[in-house]
């Protein structure tokens, strides 16, 4: 049985978009209530009956929510330019070694903002 696994969490960070112009009102520094959605599919373990553990998600992902919750993201490695689309890539990239089935990173700025990253 093929399924898809979600896991959502959420932070609050201030960041600014240091590219766009200085009248942009992104430039300036600000904040959101992020949300993450951690995507995973494939088959699932016939014995078990589940694909993987949804405390596995949780427990690869916090060292990185732990980077990002309640910190200025521009301060942060790889983040320098804080784009949600910047944001996902950074949350796929040091999540696949920990979860292969990885299949998606979604990430909400606002509650009808969302960028879906897909590792291509």
């Amino acid at each position: 049985m093929k399924v898809e696994l979600k896991k959502t969490f959420q932070f609050e960070a201030a960041h600014s978009l240091p590219k766009l112009p200085r009248d942009h009102k992104c430039h300036r520094l600000h904040g959101h209530s992020f949300k993450v959605d951690i995507v995973v599919g494939g088959e699932c373990n016939p014995e078990l009956g589940w694909l993987v553990d949804y405390a596995d998600i949780a427990d690869a992902f916090d060292p990185y929510w732990r980077q990002l919750d309640h910190n200025h993201l521009n301060d942060i490695e790889g983040l320098e330019n804080p784009t949600s689309e910047n944001i996902a890539k950074w949350i796929w990239d040091r999540l696949l070694p920990a979860l292969p089935q990885l299949t998606a990173i979604e990430v909400a700025e606002t509650c009808n903002a969302r960028c879906v990253y897909r590792g291509e």
